[in-house]
Formats: C-alpha cells, structure tokens, sequence
C-alpha cells in the first residue's frame, strides 16, 4: 500500500483525487481499522450473490421514470460506484457517527448528487420495482430514504446488511438481468418484497469518518453532499 507525503494512505483501488485529498484534511479512516460504517463515510457497495458494487451516471431510463439509472457493475475501480452515507431531513446523521442497524439514511451518489431512490414505477427487465437516483446536490424527497437492516447494534463493514425503502417496504436488489446499449452488460438494480441472497450487500472500498475525530461542539456538515 503507498503512502501520499502527508502520510495518507492509498487504498489499492484509488479514489478519486479529490477524496484521497480530504481524506487528509478531515482525518478519515483508508485502512480497516475503523470495523462500522459511520455517517458522512464515501463507500462503495457490493453486491454479494452477484459480485457488482451499486452505481450510476448521468444516463436516464428509456421507460418508467426517466430518472437517473441505478445498476450493478463488475468493475471495481469507476469512480461512479462512489456513494456518500448520510442523515434524512428528518434526522440529520452527524459525521462521524456510526450507523445503526434499522437507523434511515440516504445513500448520495457522489458524482452527480442524486440519491437513491425508488417508488412504484417498474423496473425495465424484471418489472419489479424501479430504482433510480433522483434530487439535486443531495436534496431530493421522502422516496430518498432506506432503512439499514443488520443483525446486531451497527452496521458492521464486514457484515451482509439489506436496505428497505422506507415508503414501499421494497429491498434493494440485484437478480442479474442485463442491459445492452449504451450500459452494455451492466446489471439492473431494482427492489423485491421479500428477502433473499438478491438483496444481501456489503460496504467495501471507500473512506470512513473516524468518530475520533469529531471536534466537540463542530457544526454537522453530514448533511450536506458538498462535503464531499
């Protein structure tokens, strides 16, 4: 592993720059140490049965929504897969602090500040329920929520976890339909009722707010994607 001259170190698939850089100015965690995921952390998220981490870009759907595509890539490195774990607009999540299993979050796509989201409109190969990124620079609605769902107090980084869309009970998943063009081979991403291997994922590569190194009496910027 390399080390920047500041002594930040480098995870084995880069960030992007720009994170590497605040990553040594906020004193984030790069290594394992810090085994929970906290609030304000910049994460990429695996799906387990299928092998794809969660991503998006600036390409919308043909059908359903039009909003923002949501879909599985097997790659590791794209910087697309990037999303920034944050509070609710109803219950801010100071950085820093750790995720608690069944606590709401929202999930900001980092290079284009949408948030996850779903609703009732139908996936485009499976026809089950769509998923999409939706708002503007992290601000978006109610349909923005999920629920963390985890076995013990908190979201551990090595722990499979679910997500549930608060408004429709639905649960992320992956069931491996793939589209062709201009996303050839990407996965769909949707959301199912039930639970199953589909919607089982992980938190793999990204940087992590140490709760360390939260100054007392700090103004929380969690909420906030220009954190970011």
């Amino acid at each position: 592993m390399g080390n920047l001259d500041s002594g930040c170190a480098v995870l084995p698939h880069s960030l992007p720059i720009l994170l590497i850089l605040l990553s040594c100015v906020f004193g984030l965690s790069l290594g394992t140490e810090l085994s929970f995921v906290t609030c304000g952390s910049v994460l990429k998220l695996l799906n387990i049965k299928h092998n794809v981490r969660l991503h998006s870009h600036d390409v919308r759907y043909g059908s359903g929504s039009g909003q923002q595509s949501v879909t599985g890539v097997t790659a590791v490195e794209d910087s697309n897969s990037y999303w920034s774990v944050r509070g609710t607009s109803d219950a801010l999540c100071h950085r820093g602090t750790p995720v608690k299993c069944e606590q709401t979050i929202r999930l900001t796509h980092v290079n284009t500040g949408r948030n996850l989201h779903s609703h009732y409109f139908t996936s485009p190969l499976s026809s089950n329920q769509e998923v999409s990124a939706f708002g503007d620079e992290g601000e978006g609605d109610h349909l923005d929520e999920w629920t963390v769902l985890c076995g013990g107090s908190l979201w551990k980084r090595e722990e499979a976890v679910r997500f549930r869309h608060k408004a429709t009970d639905a649960l992320l998943s992956v069931t491996g339909e793939q589209y062709g063009r201009p996303i050839h081979g990407q996965r769909e991403v949707h959301a199912m009722s039930s639970p199953s291997q589909h919607s089982l994922w992980k938190a793999v590569e990204g940087i992590f707010m140490k709760p360390s190194e939260i100054p007392m009496g700090s103004r929380d910027y969690s909420h906030l994607h220009t954190e970011f």
